[in-house]
């Protein structure tokens, strides 16, 4: 099964500003885990890829946040994923896509960011 995830950054990750709950180390535990990652954000392409280039994270896109229906038609996965911490971008873009939608503190406690699932 293919899974795909989109990140929102500020709010979301623990990079942000602010920082959110979900750490590098669970992104990496899902790349590991073949899962298809990137970044789907407000702030700049060159930003956003500066962030993971940072923290040493290969990831497979990174879009502005209205560009989540590119991303969908680019990749084939059987679940499309974005977390985000703002209801009336993140939530919205991502349902209007056709994404699931996790909140920062639903997809920490989810079964794909756990080290033992």
């Amino acid at each position: 099964m293919t899974v795909l995830i989109s990140f929102d950054i500020d709010g979301t990750l623990e990079v942000g500003d602010p920082p959110g709950p979900l750490t590098m180390d669970m992104v990496r535990l899902v790349r590991d885990r073949g899962f298809l990652i990137g970044s789907c954000s407000d702030r700049t392409l060159s930003g956003q890829r500066a962030i993971w280039a940072e923290h040493e994270i290969e990831v497979d896109f990174v879009v502005g946040k209205h560009m989540l229906p590119d991303v969908k038609a680019k990749f084939e996965a059987d679940t499309y994923v974005h977390i985000g911490d703002r209801e009336d971008l993140d939530r919205q873009y991502a349902l209007k896509a056709g994404f699931d939608f996790l909140w920062p503190d639903e997809a920490v406690a989810h079964p794909h960011f756990q080290p033992d699932s």
